[in-house]
């Protein structure tokens, strides 16, 4: 009787650890799947980003009238 009782007590400590194993990692998981950078391979599956320089303008950067107007200020 007694052995048959540890047992128990050992089988249900075994599946209460894997229950709080799992459980730590889903939330592992869903704290992880909140940030960007947790993605595996980023580039694969998505469109390719376009380079600042094919989104800019074709005029003089905007810092440049800045500069101008400190710089012709003095």
């Amino acid at each position: 009787m007694e052995t048959a009782v540890t047992v128990a007590v050992i089988i249900f400590v075994i599946i209460a650890g894997m229950f709080l194993i799992h459980r730590l990692n889903a939330q592992h998981d869903e704290r992880i799947g909140a940030f960007r950078y947790s993605d595996a391979l980023p580039e694969i599956g998505r469109q390719p980003r376009k380079s600042p320089r094919a989104t800019a303008s074709k005029g003089p950067p905007a810092d440049a009238a800045r500069r101008e107007h400190r710089e012709g200020s003095r």
